[in-house]
């Protein structure tokens, strides 16, 4: 089965930068499409950003546009998201999630994903 792990998560002040990885068991096959998906205390889960690992084809949530940037390293089965100018709003728990059928025009709905990480936790500050 597909195993994700994800890192990189910490405490920041507004205006500040962190980069979570999402270390990947199997990258092709079950996982074609792999997401950054985030939930807040008592709050239900958004999705963040989309990478389509065959061709390298990204989506954002509107939200983060211009500020978040996701990539992967093949060669590493790593995915990556960059995370720039964050804002309070951001914090969160942040979660990897991997899926078959690379969705990219509703990505964002978490039941197209069958794997998931169990979480790194990114706090902004003001």
């Amino acid at each position: 089965q597909v195993q994700l792990v994800e890192s990189g998560g910490g405490s920041v002040q507004g205006g500040g930068s962190l980069r979570l990885s999402c270390a990947v068991s199997r990258y092709t096959g079950s996982s074609n499409c792999m997401a950054w998906f985030r939930q807040a205390p008592g709050k239900q889960r958004e999705g963040v950003a989309v990478i389509g690992t065959a061709t390298g084809v990204t989506a954002y949530a509107d939200s983060v546009k211009g500020r978040f940037t996701i990539s992967q390293d093949n060669a590493k089965n790593t995915v990556y998201l960059q995370m720039n100018s964050l804002k309070p709003e951001d914090t969160a728990t942040y979660f990897c999630a991997a899926g078959s059928q690379c969705p990219l025009s509703s990505w964002y709905r978490p039941v197209f994903y069958r794997y998931w990480g169990r979480g790194t936790q990114v706090t902004v500050s003001s």
